[in-house]
């Protein structure tokens, strides 16, 4: 049997992979929009499992399946095995014998990486606790729609280093780019994750608007993640200077552009006049969720296609 490729953090492809992603994903989007039929993957199946809740993963995906002449399979933990002790090297090994395709959304990377080691279909990763691939995806072809390429661009990251933190110090390295990051004292990249990705392409700052100053993207993220509840009030605390507002935007580079992977909390991590102003591009950014997932899930079952 072929090896079967999976995709679990943004490293797992390389510059090239991701040229032919974005344009790959700039065509299904436009027969999108022509309401062109476009059913490569019929008959194909994604199964969608979910231990943490979604909106926009759970739609993206599954209209996406959809779109593409597939159908789409929705499992909880609480309703599953999973949820009752199956090791997960055990419900790989029958969800990948019954589907063509996983995505998973749950805690550990340790827990999608052993799936992934025991499936014989690809894996996505739908989101966990480290990384957020799918989403910076959209973001990096966000951006590329509104302002061309990010090579040498510079991305400021405001707020908490979760995992979409972590997954755009990935994206930098492979798609040669800088990361500005400004955290609260006690909330930076972990000095571990840090090394993984060098110097060249991250920097930290103390102050949130100086890791703005210049920057062609501004993009944040709620102060306090799921899994991090007990926390709210002590981060409402700690993150109260590091919202992204008018005067953070303006410190930015004259065309920089706001991003916010959603949902998003107005008057805590950004300002209303931020997210609904004029250099905010979240609703394009949520949107192409839908389309860089379809070119994903094709290039998986289907290698680089030309139609």
């Amino acid at each position: 049997m072929a090896q079967v490729k999976h995709y679990l953090q943004f490293k797992d492809f390389s510059r090239d992979d991701y040229d032919y992603l974005f344009a790959r994903t700039r065509r299904i989007k436009e027969k999108f929009k022509a309401y062109q039929q476009y059913w490569p993957l019929t008959d194909r199946t994604l199964v969608m499992i979910f231990e943490k809740a979604s909106t926009r993963t759970r739609l993206s995906f599954e209209a996406g399946m959809q779109q593409l002449g597939g159908s789409a399979i929705y499992l909880n933990t609480r309703d599953s095995q999973l949820g009752r002790g199956e090791p997960v090297e055990d419900a790989a090994q029958v969800i990948s014998r019954m589907s063509d395709i996983v995505m998973i959304r749950t805690f550990e990377q340790e827990i999608i990486e052993r799936f992934a080691a025991n499936s014989r279909v690809p894996v996505i990763n739908g989101l966990t606790n480290e990384y957020h691939p799918c989403q910076i995806m959209a973001d990096i072809f966000t951006f590329i729609e509104h302002r061309g390429s990010i090579q040498g661009k510079t991305v400021a990251w405001i707020g908490d280093s979760n995992n979409v933190c972590n997954t755009w110090l990935q994206a930098a390295e492979v798609l040669d780019f800088n990361v500005h990051v400004s955290t609260p004292p006690g909330y930076e990249v972990e000095p571990e994750r840090a090394g993984l990705y060098g110097t060249d392409h991250f920097e930290q700052f103390a102050d949130p608007m100086e890791a703005a100053k210049g920057a062609d993207l501004v993009t944040t993220d709620v102060w306090t993640s799921m899994g991090f509840e007990a926390e709210n009030e002590e981060r409402l605390r700690a993150f109260a200077d590091w919202q992204v507002d008018a005067d953070m935007m303006r410190a930015a580079g004259k065309d920089a552009v706001f991003m916010h992977c959603l949902p998003a909390h107005r008057g805590e991590e950004v300002s209303a006049e931020v997210i609904d102003g004029p250099q905010s591009v979240v609703w394009d950014e949520a949107e192409n969720r839908l389309h860089v997932q379809k070119a994903l899930m094709e290039y998986l079952l289907l290698g680089r296609v030309n139609s």
